[in-house]
């Protein structure tokens, strides 16, 4: 089996090291061991959906900071759903609209419940990323305007599930992954579909949108481990054009 090794570079993590909190100060632990196994550059899950892997190493640590940022602001929380459960990911938000559930429904709110003040802005590095890398999966122009922040730790997973409370579909997804390595499951249109599992680790991006929008998704239950960057976590970005 091949792989590409994708390795941090030294004089890039050491300029940006000292902006970073909980999560961006792990990544100098191991400048020279820390890298990150993966498959191919570029692969095909379905028509209009790609794993870009190793996309989001070269900006890890700008990420890793920002995570730590509008986590200060808004600090994670689970959430609960409409049908009383309480989820086992921890989740927070920035940008103009936040992804939100309670025992009303799943919705976007412009501000967070606990606070009643508005999301923190998206940072500049999640847009960035955000647009390059939906216009290398053939959305070109993606702007997201909302970026859902989960949390996973040993033992928590996301049930399949559809993003469909946004006001025009039409437009990507992306999402960004970072720690602990997961399994993504990614299916079809009907929840009955097959479903495909992938091997996500840190710093791969996974965008799907068109033929592939509505497709069901989600992530296998988080075994435990330490990564350098993160802990003993997952940290998962979500970027999304929900208004």
């Amino acid at each position: 089996v091949e792989c590409v090794t994708a390795a941090i570079t030294p004089v890039a993590v050491i300029k940006s090291a000292s902006e970073c909190g909980r999560f961006g100060e792990r990544v100098m632990t191991d400048l020279f061991g820390d890298t990150e196994p993966v498959g191919p550059e570029r692969e095909q899950l379905a028509p209009g959906a790609v794993v870009l892997h190793g996309r989001a190493l070269a900006v890890q640590v700008d990420l890793l900071a920002a995570v730590d940022a509008v986590a200060a602001a808004a600090p994670f929380r689970r959430m609960l759903t409409p049908g009383g459960f309480r989820m086992s990911v921890a989740m927070t938000n920035c940008g103009a609209a936040g992804w939100v559930t309670d025992r009303k429904g799943y919705r976007y709110a412009p501000t967070d419940p606990e606070t009643g003040k508005p999301w923190p802005a998206m940072p500049a590095a999640f847009l960035d990323l955000a647009a390059a890398a939906a216009a290398e999966a053939g959305f070109p122009g993606f702007e997201p305007d909302a970026c859902l922040i989960n949390r996973y730790e040993p033992g928590a997973r996301l049930s399949l599930h559809q993003d469909r409370d946004e006001r025009d579909t039409g437009h990507p997804i992306v999402s960004v992954s970072l720690g602990l390595p997961a399994t993504f499951q990614f299916g079809g249109p009907k929840r009955s579909d097959p479903v495909r599992k992938v091997a996500l680790r840190h710093g791969d991006v996974v965008v799907w949108g068109g033929p592939s929008r509505l497709f069901f998704h989600g992530v296998l239950t988080l075994k435990d481990g330490e990564h350098p960057a993160t802990g003993r976590t997952r940290i998962n970005l979500t970027l999304r054009k929900a208004l």
